[in-house]
């Protein structure tokens, strides 16, 4: 099949529900990418804890020669040096393993982005076409950008925060209530305080606010894509106050979606903040040093211990809630959006393939809805003949669209049957579908490659000859000559081709690949009159007969057809040849004549 336009201007239709899929087992996910990364994030996390504890070296150095130097009695030297000595090995060895775990977790960071990129690009080739539009370009575009980068804290950083935020309280901990325990619970009360603030951040109410700012980020993105992909047209027809409108309607939503988040947070991450700032910390710990100390239940020396490590006791905590909380709370909800992409039920391939005898193409009480309870086709019966062309008209959203799509196999449909040489598409095997039926757009975009890559990506194997013969029988190989290199100009880069232009470069790949099933919509409607009867002919006339399926929008496409098949509202009102339902006069003859044609 050959898809000579964005994939997103297909409709999107329910996912197909045949029968077995692939093994879970095989599917990607999150977990699966990071498996095999898991020795490189116990590394990380290794490697960090040494680090933390090699990194309360110093402080207890600082408690232990505070308290040697407040010691009565005389002064040992030797134990000075030691403890000093100790304090600098410690800072020097948490240097270097920590620095070594942040190197290996932006490394580890690094191949999981690629891997899920690529996963996403392979996942995205195998859903079905139709699913595509049902998702907004900006919403997709943020998953495969934004929300893969943002897993970076998730896999860069958590690790090492985390390992921080508990090991080294627990490490001081264990040394202070080594000095003194109750000093030690006094000096927990500003991180008890902090944690119990914890739930209020995870609340059915702030999930809720969560998903409505990822929402609001999402709208702002695509109508960001929609503007910018639609300029020139508003400009060119005035209406840059209307397009500037949903834009600011996207922008004035979030501003109101961002206050109602910030005002429910803000309080509770104040609070947070201020009980573990180190000025409410140091009181805490001075009030109860001192009231130990008028008690005459501890020594000042000891209360020095607990001014230096109260704060390396919360510092980390309130890092980790401060900043690593958010990030990961964000990382989180990126990682579901990816899953949810991950895990879209791929174009299912039949386990036992059959390929098609012949191209007659036919239709059996085909029905079809985009939602449950709306079907968009009612109960069509259709047989394509080889060799013939079939023009599809009516109003617009009567179906023809819908119809068309369904011989490509963009979706399946939910009732019935369309078939392929007598056997239905959904037990022909992809690489021959891919064969035998090609698709060209009327709205087409090209590829950012070479004008030869684009006309042959349908038939890469072929030679520069035949990539020539067809560019000049779609009358654009003297187009081409024009351009900067020739064929091997790079569009999008080297030069840019007009819509005619780039129509006639779609047909050129249509007409090189040269599938016995070929479906347009309007695929000429760009070319001058001479153009479209040049390569109508040579559309229609391959050897043994080619099966066209055209949506027709022209006069002369619905007079040299074949068949015609009227669909209004989702069923086929009339079908026959045009002048015999030109003289049945009847809903044909009424839409022929109201002026829908030129």
């Amino acid at each position: 099949m050959t898809i000579t336009s964005d994939a997103g201007q297909a409709q999107a239709g329910p996912p197909p529900a045949p029968p077995p899929g692939p093994d879970p087992a095989h599917e990607p996910s999150l977990s699966r990418l990071l498996r095999p990364h898991a020795w490189s994030f116990a590394a990380v996390v290794a490697f960090q804890v040494v680090g933390a504890v090699a990194g309360l070296a110093p402080l207890l150095a600082v408690a232990e020669l505070g308290r040697t130097l407040l010691a009565p009695g005389p002064i040992d030297p030797g134990r000075v040096w030691s403890v000093v000595l100790a304090g600098a090995a410690g800072l020097f060895v948490r240097l270097a393993f920590t620095g070594a775990s942040s190197g290996i977790g932006h490394i580890v960071d690094g191949e999981v982005q690629l891997a899920l990129r690529r996963q996403l690009a392979a996942r995205l080739g195998r859903v079905p076409i139709g699913w595509f539009s049902r998702r907004r370009t900006g919403e997709l575009a943020k998953v495969v950008g934004e929300d893969v980068s943002a897993v970076h804290p998730f896999i860069a950083h958590a690790p090492g925060e985390l390992v921080a935020a508990f090991v080294l309280p627990l490490l001081s901990l264990v040394y202070l209530f080594t000095v003194d325990w109750r000093l030690t619970l006094i000096t927990l009360i500003p991180v008890v305080l902090a944690v119990a603030h914890l739930p209020l951040m995870m609340t059915p109410a702030r999930l809720r606010e969560e998903k409505r700012f990822d929402a609001a980020m999402g709208r702002i993105a695509d109508s960001v894509v929609e503007f910018v992909q639609g300029i020139a047209v508003v400009k060119a027809f005035g209406g840059s106050g209307r397009a500037h409108h949903r834009f600011r309607t996207a922008t004035d939503d979030f501003v109101g979606v961002y206050h109602r988040f910030v005002r429910g947070l803000s309080v509770i991450a104040a609070g947070m903040q201020l009980v573990l700032s180190p000025p409410f910390v140091l009181l805490v710990v001075l009030i109860g040093g001192t009231a130990l100390i008028t008690a005459g239940g501890l020594p000042p020396a000891d209360l020095l211990p607990f001014l230096l490590l109260g704060l390396g006791l919360t510092a980390p905590v309130a890092a980790l809630i401060a900043h690593g909380f958010d990030d990961l709370q964000a990382a989180r909800r990126a990682a579901g959006r990816i899953r949810d992409v991950l895990e879209v039920a791929p174009l299912p391939e039949p386990a036992h393939p059959l390929p098609p005898q012949g191209h007659r193409v036919e239709l059996r009480g085909v029905r079809f809805g985009y939602e449950a309870d709306r079907e968009v086709l009612r109960g069509i019966d259709l047989v394509l003949e080889p060799g013939t062309v079939t023009a599809i008209v009516g109003p617009s959203g009567s179906g023809k669209s819908t119809l068309v799509r369904l011989l490509p196999r963009f979706f399946d449909p939910t009732h019935g049957s369309v078939t392929l040489g007598g056997v239905d598409l959904r037990e022909i095997g992809s690489h021959d579908l891919y064969r035998t039926v090609s698709f060209v757009f009327q709205d087409v975009r090209l590829l950012r490659a070479s004008v030869a890559d684009n006309i042959a990506l349908a038939v890469p194997h072929a030679g520069l000859d035949e990539v020539v013969h067809a560019a000049r029988t779609a009358n654009i190989h003297n187009r081409i000559l024009e351009l900067p290199r020739g064929y091997d100009t790079v569009l999008g880069q080297e030069a840019g081709l007009s819509g005619g232009e780039a129509q006639r470069i779609a047909l050129a790949r249509a007409l090189l690949a040269d599938t016995p099933v070929l479906v347009l919509d309007e695929a000429t409607a760009f070319a001058d009159p001479q153009t479209e009867q040049a390569v109508r002919r040579a559309l229609a006339a391959p050897e043994g007969g080619r099966t066209i399926l055209v949506i027709a929008h022209r006069l002369e496409t619905v007079a040299d057809a074949d068949t015609v098949v009227m669909l209004d509202n989702g069923s086929i009102a009339e079908q026959g040849r045009p002048a015999d339902l030109l003289a049945e006069n009847g809903k044909f003859a009424a839409f022929w004549q109201s002026g829908e044609y030129r």
